[in-house]
C-alpha cells in the first residue's frame, strides 16, 4: 500500500483515479444531499403530527419493549450509515429514548429488507440468520449499556434543545395572565378552522378546571392564521421544509468534508487491496477487515456483490463478514457527520461497539464454519 502511495505522481493510472473520486463525489453530492433533505423533511412532518409523549412512549427504555422497537424501525429503514443522521436528529429532539435511540442508529444501515434479500442467495440462509441475530443482540445490548453508563451526557445539547424549547415556550404562554375562558374559546370557535386545533388544549384544560383560561395566549399565537387563513396542512409543510432546510444548511460543512474523503477513498484506494490484506495467509485478516471497513463509504448492498470475488481470492468468510459489517455500520463519512452531533466519548464508544460487532461476528461464522 505505501508503495502504491508513494507511485502516486508518476502512477499512469492517477488520472483514472482522479476521475473516479470526481464522479463518486458528484453521486455522493447528489444522493447524500437529497437523502438528507428528503429524510429530515419527513422527520420534521412526523415530528409536528405524532405528540412528542407518544415518540417517548414508543421508543423509551421501560421494560425493554422501546429497545425491541426501535430495533425493529431501524431494520425496515433503508437507510445508509449516512442517511440515518436526519432520523437519528429527530429522534434525539423528540426525546425519545436515548438506548433505543442508539440501538436504531446501530441497526438501521445494517438490517433492512433489501440487504437480507441479497444475503439470503449470495451467502446462504445460514449465514444470514447469523449476521441478522448478531446486529440485532448487539445492538439492543450495546444500547442498554450506552443508557446504563449514561452515555446521553455526551450528546451536543445545542441539537436537541430545539423542540424542548419550543415546548417549554408553549408551557409558558399557556402561564400568561388570564383571561375569561368562555368569550375567547367562543371567537376562536367563530374562527376559520385552522385556529381550531391550535387551541383547543388551552380551551378544554381551562373549561375542565372551571376557571379562567389559558386562551390568551394561544389567541395571540394563533392571530396570524386567523387573519389570513391557510389549511392547517400546508402551514405544517412549510414548519417541516424549513426545518429540513435549516439542519441541511447546519450540516452541509461537515458532509461536505466527509463526501470529499469519501470520494478520495474510492478513487484511490486499489482494488486489490482487501483481498491483500485479509488473505488467508493473514493471521489478523478479521480485525483488519474490520478496520478497513470503517473507513470506506460502502454500503451492505454494494458490497455483498463482491463476496463471490473475495472468497475467489483467498478471503475467508470471517473476514467478509467483518468487512460487510464495519463498512456498513459506520464509515468515515458517517463518523464526520456524528461529530457534528456527539462529543468524543458517545463517538469512539459508537466507534468500537460497530468494530467489536465485525469482529465478533467474523470470528464466530469461522468457528461455526458456516
Amino acid at each position: 500500500m505505501w508503495e502504491f502511495l508513494t507511485a502516486l505522481p508518476g502512477n499512469p493510472q492517477l488520472p483514472t483515479m482522479l476521475r473516479e473520486s470526481l464522479l463518486m463525489f458528484l453521486k455522493l453530492f447528489t444522493e447524500l444531499s437529497v437523502l438528507f433533505l428528503i429524510i429530515s423533511f419527513g422527520v420534521a412532518l412526523l415530528n409536528q403530527r405524532l405528540p412528542a409523549e407518544r415518540i417517548q412512549q414508543l421508543l423509551g427504555d421501560k421494560k425493554g419493549r422501546g429497545y425491541i422497537t426501535a430495533a425493529a424501525l431501524g431494520a425496515i429503514t433503508p437507510f445508509c450509515s449516512c442517511s440515518t443522521i436526519p432520523m437519528l436528529i429527530g429522534l434525539l429532539k423528540a426525546r425519545a429514548g436515548f438506548g433505543p435511540t442508539m440501538t436504531f442508529l446501530f441497526t438501521s444501515p445494517l438490517l433492512n429488507p433489501i440487504v437480507i434479500a441479497l444475503f439470503i442467495p449470495i451467502l446462504g440462509l445460514e449465514v444470514t440468520l447469523w449476521y441478522a441475530t448478531l446486529a440485532l443482540s448487539i445492538s439492543i445490548i450495546a444500547g442498554v449499556l450506552l443508557q446504563h453508563f449514561r452515555f446521553d451526557r455526551f450528546i451536543r445539547p445545542e441539537m436537541i434543545t430545539e423542540r424542548a424549547q419550543t415546548a417549554q415556550s408553549e408551557i409558558s404562554a399557556c402561564s400568561a395572565p388570564k383571561v375569561n375562558e368562555t368569550s375567547c374559546c367562543d371567537s376562536l370557535n367563530a374562527q376559520d378552522a385552522c385556529c381550531r386545533p391550535a387551541v383547543t388544549d388551552c380551551c378544554e384544560k381551562g373549561a375542565a378546571d372551571s376557571k379562567a383560561t389559558e386562551a390568551q395566549a394561544c389567541c395571540a399565537t394563533t392571530a396570524g392564521c386567523c387573519t389570513e387563513p391557510r389549511s392547517e396542512r400546508k402551514a405544517q409543510w412549510e414548519a417541516a421544509a424549513d426545518e429540513s432546510w435549516a439542519l441541511f444548511k447546519s450540516m452541509f460543512p461537515y458532509m461536505l468534508i466527509a463526501m470529499v474523503i469519501g470520494s478520495l477513498v474510492h478513487g484511490f484506494i486499489p482494488a486489490d487491496f482487501f483481498a491483500q490484506i485479509a488473505g488467508a495467509d493473514n493471521p489478523a485478516a478479521i480485525p483488519a477487515a474490520a478496520l478497513i471497513g470503517i473507513p470506506l463509504y460502502v454500503r451492505v448492498t454494494a458490497l455483498l456483490p463482491l463476496a463471490g470475488s473475495f472468497v475467489a481470492k483467498g478471503v475467508s468468510m470471517g473476514a467478509i463478514i467483518a468487512l460487510v459489517v464495519g463498512s456498513g455500520g459506520a464509515s468515515l463519512p458517517e463518523l464526520i457527520l456524528l461529530k457534528r452531533l456527539f462529543y468524543w466519548p458517545l463517538l469512539l464508544a459508537f466507534l468500537g461497539v460497530t468494530f467489536f460487532m465485525a469482529v465478533i461476528g467474523g470470528y464466530g461464522i469461522n468457528l461455526l464454519n458456516l
